[in-house]
């Protein structure tokens, strides 16, 4: 069994004293940290100065007289550096350049030519649209973190598996590294989704969440105890690939009745064409014949109100299922699909799931919308970066030996 070493624990302090700056929105104090955390004041006092140390907090001055002695007040320091997030998705690839505060300042985005997705095409895209988002301030740049379709070996970078682009084992990291100059950090969209909560969303009031990623692909991240769980080979949460219709359809993956096939983007289109193969809802994309569909359900277009329920059946079903394995306290449900059909998919969701779910685990779970304001997938890509640079051991590291050395000599 892996054993925590101090410096494991050391970063995951930082990381958990970090997370509560973020979460009190402004400012707070080394002792609202300690009751957030639930760490010792002592460790809080070190982590804290840690990070004043490199410039990631600022301290403000103190909160105003009262009872007691005034606390310092903390906050993210904004100019410290930045952060680049890069969404790939089938389509397009988004890209997003964060202050440390986590506020987007610019955004990029690039079509994907679906005849140009060969590695060095991709390649060639990050490449320009990294440099085309951070411009002169390239030197500020602290990490760029990536969020790549299909499944993903973190540690090397490695595209272990892309059924959208057929992609197999692309060392993704290797050809982006000789020519963007900043650490680099992969993962798939379902984890960046998944870190952006938990740093960021849902994450911060429960330890027991699952994020749903809807859009061309589907999956979800799954925290437990307040960690993303990631299985042994990092490909827990391909529930996409799970099967929902016995002998149903063709998944892109190759197999038949998986769940992706049925409440995707594509899959949605798919369901439409079945109800209605001349319906006048068809967009130029996928993207489009969603928006189309949520645009008619509205006026309660018959075949956009059962394309809805149908997708919602399903969707519903596959949820039960997720509640009945993982019992979770929030599952939160976004990208593409969630946020255009938004409540009205919802609502059908909960109804069916409540019938096929046991009764006390869903009782329990809160099923919801996502709220976070920027693209998940970017936020969590950058989040990534983040992470990276605060196991920094060369920053971190020399940082704890010189205060080491002023303990012992003081």
């Amino acid at each position: 069994m892996y054993q925590l070493t101090a410096r494991d624990i050391r970063r995951r302090n930082r990381f958990y004293v970090l997370q509560a700056v973020y979460a009190a929105e402004g400012h707070t104090s080394r002792q609202e940290i300690a009751r957030a955390t639930g760490l010792s004041f002592a460790t809080v006092g070190n982590m804290i100065a840690e990070l004043l140390d490199v410039g990631v907090l600022a301290e403000l001055g103190y909160d105003a007289p009262g009872v007691g002695r005034p606390r310092a007040q903390l906050a993210i320091n904004p100019e410290r550096g930045m952060l680049v997030g890069v969404d790939i998705a089938e389509t397009s690839i988004h890209f997003d350049l964060f202050d440390l505060a986590m506020t987007v300042l610019r955004s990029v985005e690039i079509p994907v030519d679906p005849q140009a997705t060969q590695p060095d095409d991709v390649t060639e895209l990050i490449v320009r649209g990294v440099r085309e988002l951070t411009g002169e301030d390239a030197e500020r740049v602290l990490g760029v973190g990536l969020s790549v379709p299909g499944l993903v070996e973190p540690e090397g970078g490695v595209s272990v598996f892309s059924p959208y682009w057929h992609w197999h084992d692309v060392s993704l990291k290797s050809l982006l590294a000789p020519r963007i100059p900043h650490p680099l950090y992969l993962d798939n969209p379902l984890k960046a989704s998944t870190a952006a909560h938990l740093w960021f969303g849902a994450g911060r009031d429960v330890d027991d969440l699952i994020v749903v990623t809807l859009r061309a692909g589907v999956g979800i991240g799954v925290v437990i105890d307040g960690t993303l769980y990631r299985g042994v080979t990092n490909s827990a949460g391909e529930w996409g690939h799970t099967n929902l219709v016995l002998d149903g359809r063709l998944c892109r993956c190759g197999r038949h009745g998986c769940v992706e096939a049925y409440v995707s983007a594509p899959g949605i289109v798919q369901t439409l064409r079945e109800s209605d193969p001349a319906s006048s809802l068809f967009g130029v994309d996928d993207a489009a014949t969603i928006t189309a569909i949520a645009a008619a359900a509205a006026r309660e277009d018959a075949t956009a109100v059962e394309v809805i329920e149908k997708t919602g059946h399903y969707l519903g079903v596959a949820v039960a299922n997720l509640v009945n394995l993982f019992n979770p306290r929030t599952m939160v449900f976004g990208d593409l699909v969630a946020n255009v059909l938004g409540e009205r998919l919802l609502e059908v969701t909960r109804r069916v799931a409540a019938h096929h779910a046991m009764s006390d685990p869903y009782a329990a779970v809160t099923l919801q919308l996502c709220t976070l304001p920027h693209n998940p997938s970017s936020l969590g890509a950058a989040t990534f970066a983040l992470e990276g640079f605060l196991a920094d051991r060369e920053t971190f590291g020399s940082i704890a030996a010189r205060r080491a050395i002023r303990t012992t000599t003081t």
